[in-house]
């Protein structure tokens, strides 16, 4: 696709005149498919005022047209989110004792108030960002363009270059105003749900995190911030270093997260965890920030079942300490005497921790383990203080280093530090620009990782987000792994399949990733029917079986709230294994299950195009502090709607034109071959004529019917059999006509010429007589 349609359709609406005019550029630059009419001869034309008026039009008035209004809406989102920490501030616990008493009905009202002015800005701050990339690329695609047409005497990409860093509106960070955002948005939904009491989980198990299923996905990085703002309207972002409570502008940083992993020389943890070996185990040392400022390390064994649920073994160690553990001298006695001291003897804890450095040096010491790979990355986590049930995480930056001594000559790392001192000691951060190619590998995608417990998987914001167009399901997507398959491909033999797929565009129109998803619920449907049937008829205890009209299908509207609105047919049922969830049918009447399927059956069958009641649905009722969303995820984002669709549209009209033309062309001929006489021909002649404008008409009806559903990405069925029945059984029964009216007449001839009625009285005259009484009466009479 061209950048100039790309162009068009990211433009968001109240932003229609602020965006480059990339079509005036390519007026000025007189490029041959802008103006249509370039040739050899105005190309050698270009002169010192063409170049000079592209270059102006470039740098000093798009450039800085789009400059002014990023910048000025930047600010005004700041002031908008200001004014909104200003209503919200009376409400606080701590707020002024002179400031008048606010009754609960009024705080329910101001929060409600600032947490749709609050979903406003959160919309703006997404399209802002999205506004900066595409007109960042359309300055970078106009100068490489003249670059290339007039590149041989002038060049102005390096001026575009140097222009574009002294302005912030490709380069701006928006994450200290989400962090805002964030904080407001947890302070109003405190306000909107006191006094609701939600269900804990109080029988489930609550240990280590073989309580919680995960999910991995990759997000595009022009979907990055999109995915962010999503997330914080639900969770808010977890600070590592929270400052005063009282300040609603966070100032932290994300952290930034390093992770040594081990293997041996043969790669047997990676050889296993590709392979899916049972208990398949990993070995990494973790901190946060630099390490220069002797920050926490842990080192941690993870062991990953067949159901993708975990299991973590974890010590924390000083880095002096680090060398010694790995080479098993240091065994913690200290601090286990300490222990058992307080205990009085020995103390669960004591136990406990001895049991942990015991199985993590028994690790090392079997498996022959030493730093291989180091990940680099910075992480964003959301999650509610005090509620562990939904846990997100997304990382960004990601950098992959090797770590190892492989290479007795030229070893990456020293093998007396169990470090790259190179990198710690000069601090470097990302991209790491001082490392060499071969020994660093940056990944292109963000990751995001959910974690999930108990009742947490029924949660439908969740579900919906695992679904969307915006993330891309990366089921048992390791670091370590992909760091491992990239960096040491010459010694390993064995390859994980995203590999594949990790130079594809993972970008996806938003009505393809729902009809998707809405496919692969009616597949997982069907098989759980089937392995039903080999249970005796019995269901399987995760999806019950969907009859007749039961099975999901896509919505007439666009709109979730619409669709919350209409009965529903299914409900979901939670699937630790799968991110996708799956859905089960509310128990019937007997009657109805007889009944109603298969009359509901009949009708679609019969009617496919139109509507069929679904009775004795109950609608679905929204938990508490939930309100309805105004668009769905899949609504949210551009309309990319792929060439081919349009294309069959536009065939299809072409056919009812086609059919159009035949019966007219048919209608023409009969009545001009008909003649004065022939009154039945010349009838079904304006018959056809009829038919050759309806045919015409339907078509170009259903051409406007479709195009305006691809463009509102509507789940309605594109077919409509009302048309073709209509032309058929029409055809069908003139041509009916058309016979009888034929075989009448040739049987009214035969009579005649039983009768000697169609011969001459008299041979020699041209006088023939008709069937008529006087005809008669003059026969009898010669006779």
């Amino acid at each position: 696709m061209r950048f100039g349609k790309t162009l068009r359709n990211t433009v968001y609406g109240p932003w229609a005149g602020k965006y480059i005019d990339y079509h005036k550029l390519k007026v000025l630059l007189r490029e041959q498919d802008a103006t249509g009419d370039a040739s050899d001869s105005e190309d050698s034309e270009w002169t010192e005022q063409d170049e000079e008026a592209f270059v102006q039009e470039l740098i000093n008035v798009q450039l800085d047209k789009v400059n002014a209004f990023q910048v000025e809406t930047s600010r005004q989102l700041r002031e908008r989110t200001s004014a909104c920490e200003a209503k919200l501030r009376p409400l606080a616990p701590d707020a002024d004792q002179e400031t008048p008493e606010i009754s609960e009905d009024e705080r329910k009202s101001i929060a409600s108030d600032v947490l749709q002015e609050l979903d406003r800005i959160t919309k703006e701050v997404s399209e802002l960002e999205k506004y900066s990339r595409i007109n960042f690329t359309g300055f970078l695609k106009a100068a490489k363009k003249h670059d290339r047409k007039r590149g041989a005497r002038y060049r102005v990409k390096p001026l575009l270059q140097v222009r574009l860093s002294q302005l912030p509106f490709n380069s701006e960070d928006y994450s200290p105003l989400v962090r805002r955002l964030s904080v407001m948005y947890s302070f109003v939904r405190e306000i909107l749900n006191r006094g609701i009491v939600e269900p804990r989980d109080t029988g489930e198990p609550r240990f280590g995190h073989d309580a919680y299923s995960s999910y991995k996905f990759w997000v595009h990085a022009d979907n990055v911030l999109e995915v962010k703002t999503y997330i914080l309207r639900r969770l808010p972002v977890l600070i590592y270093n929270p400052g005063s409570s009282k300040d609603l502008e966070m100032s932290h940083d994300d952290p930034t997260i390093t992770s040594l992993y081990f293997d041996n020389p043969q790669f047997d943890l990676y050889t296993q965890k590709v392979a899916r070996a049972p208990e398949a185990g990993s070995l990494r040392l973790r901190w946060t920030g630099q390490l220069n400022d002797k920050p926490d390390i842990y080192l941690e064994k993870k062991l990953v079942t067949d159901d993708d649920r975990s299991k973590e073994v974890k010590v924390q160690l000083k880095q002096k300490h680090v060398k010694e553990f790995l080479d098993g001298e240091y065994r913690f006695d200290k601090k286990l005497h300490r222990l058992e001291d307080m205990g009085n003897g020995e103390s669960e804890q004591a136990e406990s921790l001895k049991k942990d450095v015991e199985e993590l040096q028994s690790f090392i010491k079997e498996h022959n383990l030493q730093p291989m790979l180091r990940a680099n990355y910075t992480r964003t986590a959301f999650q509610i203080p005090g509620d562990d049930r939904i846990r997100i995480s997304l990382d960004t930056n990601l950098a992959l280093i090797r770590e190892d001594t492989l290479d007795e000559n030229r070893p990456c790392r020293d093998p007396t530090q169990w470090h790259r001192t190179d990198l710690d000691d000069a601090e470097m951060e990302y991209p790491f620009n001082a490392i060499k190619t071969g020994e660093i590998a940056r990944f292109p995608h963000a990751l995001l990782e959910i974690k999930l417990r108990g009742r947490a998987h029924n949660a439908e914001w969740v579900n919906d987000l695992m679904v969307s167009h915006l993330v891309k399901e990366a089921p048992r997507f390791s670091k370590f792994v992909h760091g491992i398959a990239q960096l040491f491909e010459d010694y390993v033999n064995s390859f994980p399949f995203w590999l594949g797929e990790l130079e594809n565009d993972i970008r996806r129109d938003p009505e393809t990733a729902f009809q998707e998803e809405q496919e692969r619920i009616a597949r997982r449907a069907e098989d759980d029917m089937a392995v039903g049937s080999f249970m005796a008829g019995k269901p399987s205890s995760s999806v019950r079986p969907l009859t007749g009209s039961s099975v999901p299908r896509l919505s007439e509207a666009g709109s979730p709230i619409q669709r919350m609105k209409a009965p529903q047919a299914a409900q979901l049922s939670p699937e630790p294994s799968s991110p996708q969830p799956k859905r089960h049918v509310e128990p019937k009447p007997p009657a109805e299950q007889e009944e109603q399927p298969s009359a509901t059956n009949r009708l679609a069958s019969l009617f496919p195009s139109f509507p069929i009641p679904r009775y004795g649905r109950s609608t679905v009722r929204l938990p508490p502090g939930v309100r309805e969303p105004g668009t769905w995820i899949k609504d949210s984002g551009p309309v990319r709607v792929e060439s081919k669709v349009w294309l069959a549209n536009q065939r299809t009209f072409i056919k009812w034109l086609h059919i159009s033309i035949l019966l007219s062309s048919l209608s023409l001929g009969l009545y001009n071959a008909a003649g004065k006489n022939n009154d039945v021909a010349r009838a079904l002649s304006i018959v056809y004529t009829l038919f050759a404008l309806f045919a015409a008409g339907w078509g170009w009806y259903m051409y406007e019917v479709r195009s305006r559903l691809i463009r509102q990405r509507s789940g309605r069925d594109l077919d409509n059999t009302f048309g073709p029945i209509v032309v058929c059984v029409g055809l069908a029964v003139a041509l009916v006509l058309n016979f009888a009216f034929r075989y009448s007449a040739a049987q009214n001839k035969a009579a005649e010429h039983e009768l000697g009625l169609d011969t001459p009285i008299f041979p020699n005259s041209s006088t023939s007589l008709s069937a008529s009484p006087d005809g008669l009466k003059l026969v009898k009479q010669a006779a």
